[in-house]
């Protein structure tokens, strides 16, 4: 089966059970935009998870991979801690102010990394992770009606103004009846893209605070690379201070 037709059947299936509505007028796409950054902003609170990430490339054995993530958005702090596969247990990554560090237990080093470096050998990259916002490193060239399969949704398109975004361009496609992204296209610099990710089923973590439970991306590039993410305990616990420093990373080795 074709990539797009696959891609046509996963949309049409999980969406399959999202409420069929009309077309709205169209409306402030730049307080949409602000609407799905306050979703995802957990400042106020910390913010904790565990991801499974189930990799598939042609020709390879599935790859699991877990982590361990914590977020800190008040003081944009993150980080993650990955417990599979074996070989890489202990490893992790650290952003304290604007560096992003990678901890490698074996050699018990630090060494500079970047929101932008995909974990392991997945299509997730950190910045899946990280507590970012849209408006910060996107402007928006354009809005539109669209739908996605037959249900309706706003399609935005959305172009880099700082090195800090991963990709040139991103177009969003968010549900009508409900400010959720359902999917996300990353084009590079080119125009061509790079990655198209899909959000089946979100969590409500805290009132009106939502996070992806499961997530599906697609490498647009390396044809059949793609992961499937469950999100689980998720929490908005308080954590300690500590948990968000190197000596954390080492001590927990």
């Amino acid at each position: 089966m074709k990539r797009a037709t696959i891609l046509a059947v996963l949309a049409a299936t999980i969406f399959m059970t999202l409420p069929g509505t009309a077309f709205a007028a169209s409306p402030d796409f730049e307080s949409m935009v602000r609407e799905l950054d306050k979703i995802e902003d957990f400042k106020g609170m910390d913010f904790s998870g565990v991801f499974t990430i189930a990799s598939e490339k042609p020709g390879e054995k599935q790859s699991v991979t877990q982590i361990r993530m914590f977020r800190r958005d008040d003081k944009k702090q993150f980080l993650i801690l990955i417990q599979l596969p074996e070989a890489s247990k202990g490893q992790g990554y650290l952003k304290e102010d604007d560096n992003v560090w990678f901890y490698d237990p074996t050699s018990r080093k630090f060494s500079h990394s970047s929101v932008k470096e995909n974990l392991q050998d997945s299509e997730a990259k950190n910045s899946d992770f990280a507590n970012k916002s849209i408006l910060d490193d996107y402007d928006i060239e354009k809005g539109e009606a669209g739908t996605l399969g037959k249900f309706p949704i706003w399609i935005i398109t959305l172009k880099a103004k700082t090195g800090e975004a991963s990709y040139d361009r991103m177009k969003l496609s968010v549900r009508q009846d409900k400010t959720l992204i359902l999917k996300e296209e990353d084009y590079g610099a080119s125009g061509r893209l790079m990655r198209t990710s899909l959000f089946p089923k979100y969590a409500e973590v805290s009132p009106g605070k939502f996070f992806p439970s499961q997530m599906l991306i697609v490498d647009e590039i390396n044809v059949g690379e793609k992961s499937q993410i469950t999100m689980s305990e998720l929490s908005t616990a308080k954590l300690p201070d500590k948990v968000f420093t190197k000596a954390f990373i080492e001590q927990v080795n």
